[in-house]
């Protein structure tokens, strides 16, 4: 971990853990010097080692990438750095709430409290860091003439879709209108009643097939498998895209000569859109609503997990094993869409609309796939620290996620729903281990 105490805030952040292949993600001193890239360390760190971590975040979070293969600072490498200097860079990193929070998981997990309290008041007058406003310059992208697109590879588009025809129609219309025309669409289709009609005239080459079981991860395995294509587009039925969707994925690919072009998500619901997602930065996630990958991948480490099916993070455990096994992964802020997340029909009519919020009362919260995913990468002591970080805030209802509202509420509902929450985790856990247990060799 780049600094220890980011456990208590991103447990299971992709970065934590130290791929087969570093492109350097977190660049030295030096490497930033050549690129003209100008930071300024902060000399308000005791440690040396701590300057040299915390300029290296900023040039991540500020969309710093080395289109070269050139190993940067080993942010993976454990060393104990001064309880000053961790709180430093949470203050310069999250809101103020969270250092409270870390100070409080601090002193109960029996670590000594007159350093904890002392190391927490030095540094309160810190204003939390907006890399929004230092972005790295991408040179000469906007003239970059791709040999990529130039070659014409074809393009295998895979959409699982569930009762979503309205929708759908407005997908393809999208489509239709690509400046980029080599691609092919595979849908599987899992409505009932099917409609077949829905499918003729459409200006593409269109292969789909009726699945009867409702199993989104079958369907993208089984579409992947047939895909005529080099490269693969994940892509959602219920999102809208510009005209250069596809082109500006290639062009991405081709540019960075990276092997995944992530594509950013606009959400119509939900939490407020992260400010990187303006610029170019390396991918922390994996988005299977949108995202451009070498069909190649999936035969060197694997298809979609189908443990994760009618549950969540299926998409977020393929990322981290793409990341892992030293694929490399840009988040492209040219290929976005519109993500409607609509009430009916995918993935929320088979399960619940995110992994921390069960439909039911006695339901396992959260879903056992996230931390089947935790334990499995992260362990099972990471994951306690996702579980006291996630689960008060699960107790907001999805639409008022990341607004004051949500937070009052929070407050009001915590005492009262406690041991309800408890058996949830219970239940959650259990299932979990028998994830773990029953996970192919």
């Amino acid at each position: 971990m780049i600094f220890n105490f980011i456990k208590y805030h991103s447990p299971i952040w992709y970065f934590n853990l130290k791929p087969t292949k570093d492109y350097g993600y977190f660049p030295t001193e030096n490497q930033l010097e050549q690129a003209g890239f100008n930071l300024k360390i902060d000399h308000r760190y005791l440690s040396n080692e701590s300057k040299i971590r915390d300029l290296s975040w900023n040039a991540f979070q500020s969309g710093f990438i080395n289109k070269e293969y050139e190993a940067g600072v080993d942010i993976w490498q454990k060393v104990n750095l001064p309880i000053e200097d961790e709180y430093l860079f949470l203050r310069k990193n999250y809101h103020s709430a969270w250092v409270i929070y870390t100070l409080i998981i601090r002193l109960f997990t029996f670590h000594n409290p007159f350093k904890e309290v002392k190391a927490f008041f030095k540094n309160t007058k810190v204003k939390r860091e907006d890399y929004s406003t230092q972005v790295f310059e991408v040179q000469n992208y906007k003239d970059f003439k791709s040999d990529l697109i130039n070659e014409n590879p074809l393009i295998s588009v895979v959409i699982p879709t569930l009762n979503r025809y309205q929708y759908l129609k407005d997908v393809f219309k999208d489509l239709e209108n690509q400046t980029y025309k080599n691609f092919e669409v595979i849908v599987v289709d899992q409505t009932e009643p099917f409609q077949e009609d829905f499918y003729k005239e459409w200006k593409f080459d269109l292969i789909y097939w009726f699945q009867p079981e409702k199993a989104l991860w079958k369907a993208r395995n089984e579409a992947i498998k047939s895909a005529k294509g080099d490269y693969v587009l994940l892509y959602d039925d219920d999102s809208l895209v510009d005209s250069n969707w596809i082109e500006e994925h290639l062009k991405c690919l081709d540019y960075f000569q990276a092997d995944l072009s992530s594509g950013v998500s606009l959400s119509v619901v939900g939490a407020e859109i992260p400010k990187h997602y303006s610029y170019f930065r390396w991918s922390d996630q994996l988005d299977t609503g949108n995202v451009l990958l070498k069909k190649e991948i999936f035969y060197k480490i694997g298809f979609f997990d189908l443990q994760f099916e009618k549950q969540r993070m299926g998409d977020g455990e393929y990322g981290l094993r793409c990341y892992l096994n030293g694929f490399k992964n840009i988040s492209n802020y040219k290929a976005k869409r519109i993500h409607l997340k609509v009430s009916q029909g995918g993935l929320r009519q088979m399960g619940s609309w995110d992994g921390w919020r069960p439909k039911k009362l006695f339901g396992p919260r959260p879903v056992p796939s996230v931390l089947y995913l935790s334990r499995k990468y992260f362990g099972n002591s990471i994951t306690r620290y996702l579980l006291a970080k996630e689960i008060i805030p699960s107790l907001v209802p999805y639409k008022y996620k990341g607004s004051k509202v949500g937070k009052v509420v929070i407050f009001l509902l915590t005492l009262f729903v406690l041991p309800l929450v408890f058996i949830q985790v219970y239940l959650s856990w259990n299932a979990a281990s028998k994830m773990l247990k029953s996970q192919k060799p």
